[in-house]
């Protein structure tokens, strides 16, 4: 009986360590070339309300397009130890990588 008991035990462990999906945590960056903060906007090529310094980490929660066509993510992050949203900015001056 304990045999079936640590077999079922043992299956039950499987199949939740399965059943979570591995995702590896992707790590972005501000990476604007022209070493000045890259502003931050309210809406992509909206009205500019922030800048972020090179090598502030980010997470991108969506991108949208501009009317020309040009990819703009809305970043967030840590500041001071709180989350906050901060923006819009241009795509291309944030590098991801994986953890």
């Amino acid at each position: 009986m304990a045999f079936f008991k640590s077999l079922f035990l043992t299956s039950i462990f499987c199949f939740v360590l399965t059943a979570i999906p591995s995702q590896a945590k992707e790590i972005c960056k501000v990476t604007d070339p022209t070493g000045t903060p890259l502003n931050v906007r309210e809406s992509p090529n909206g009205q500019v309300i922030n800048a972020l310094r090179n090598n502030r980490e980010v997470e991108i929660l969506e991108i949208d397009f501009d009317q020309q066509g040009r990819p703009w993510a809305k970043v967030a992050g840590y500041y001071q130890d709180r989350y906050r949203v901060w923006g819009w900015v241009i795509r291309e001056f944030i590098s991801c990588y994986e953890r």
